[in-house]
């Protein structure tokens, strides 16, 4: 090769190289999102992906989000774990009950819970003001409001004296709550029968021990009583049972009444809690939140269906009555 020749093709090398370099694509930061049932999650999903797009996060343009669904299971969700982790996600959103599986695959990925019953009990953080670790998010209180709720039911069952509840009996805050409705029951003279339930199929016979031996049905939520929601109400209507439930959702699926947290609201602060660690900041070093919005709501065209008559005063306060 002439010397001329030479200079020209190393001239050429040490320009296209670097060139070729800067061409490679870089890739989108990626949010695993573990939940139940995509179906009964949309609105709460829907208010995640919104929330992320009021902080500069748009869902295909700068993040991507993988979505996955565990129906309530934990050896799906130790299987949804493993692959996330493969895949190298940055952050994963879910609830407190894959928690457990997610933090055994990984302590280095971020782990965003939207909602957990008693965090620092269930061992998901060490304290609430400094979690610590790779786990933080946003906690329930649901034990804290049984009573409350049972309130409330009374005041649109006032023949109440028989009291059902229902919980996942594989779930040890489900089992704290409901020992909170049997103290809260107590107190007001309700006897109490209770059911427990551990899949989907169970909901049936559960209801079918409950016949003619209830007047209301006190529901604990969970996982698996989302995954169960449809089942649930349907033989409650069948049966002509009213519901109390802690997810607005429910209610508008036909259950009579519920009280708790506003999911929406949560899962919008897990997207801001997402945009704070996707710009550095470590999950440890967030704390914990607690619920600041509390919904009543009430199906009132369950409530004709079920010949019960809803005080104008309960309507008043309500947050949203459905006809």
């Amino acid at each position: 090769m002439r010397r001329r020749d030479l200079v020209k093709f190393i001239v050429g090398s040490t320009v296209v190289w670097p060139l070729a370099v800067r061409a490679e694509p870089v890739k989108m930061p990626t949010i695993g999102f573990v939940g139940t049932d995509a179906t009964v999650w949309g609105p709460w999903t829907a208010a995640f992906v919104e929330r992320l797009r009021e902080l500069g996060w748009i869902k295909g343009r700068n993040v991507a989000i993988e979505y996955r669904w565990d129906q309530a299971s934990h050896e799906q969700d130790a299987k949804i774990a493993a692959e996330l982790v493969n895949q190298k996600v940055d952050v994963i959103v879910t609830v407190g009950s894959a928690v457990t599986a997610l933090k055994q695959a990984t302590s280095i990925i971020p782990i965003i819970f939207a909602v957990a019953d008693d965090p620092v009990g269930r061992g998901l953080v060490a304290d609430l003001a400094r979690p610590g670790g790779n786990v933080t998010g946003l906690s329930l209180q649901e034990a804290e409001t049984a009573g409350k709720r049972l309130e409330l039911l009374h005041e649109i069952v006032p023949h109440l004296h028989r009291l059902g509840v229902m919980a996942d009996g594989g779930n040890s805050q489900a089992m704290v709550e409901m020992s909170e409705v049997k103290a809260a029951a107590r107190t007001l003279g309700f006897a109490v029968t209770v059911v427990e339930i551990q899949r989907p199929d169970d909901v049936e016979t559960a209801f079918v021990s409950l016949d003619a031996k209830v007047d209301a049905l006190y529901v604990v939520g969970d996982a698996l009583v989302t995954a169960s929601r449809s089942r649930i109400i349907t033989y409650a209507l069948t049966r002509r049972l009213p519901t109390m439930f802690n997810i607005r959702e429910f209610v508008q699926a036909g259950g009579l009444i519920s009280y708790g947290p506003n999911f929406p609201a949560l899962f919008r602060r897990a997207a801001e809690t997402a945009d704070k660690i996707l710009h550095g900041t470590r999950p440890g070093d967030i704390p914990v939140e607690q619920p600041t919005k509390f919904d009543l709501v009430i199906n009132i065209t369950t409530a004709r269906a079920l010949g019960l008559t809803v005080p104008q005063s309960l309507l008043a306060t309500a947050d949203e009555v459905i006809e």
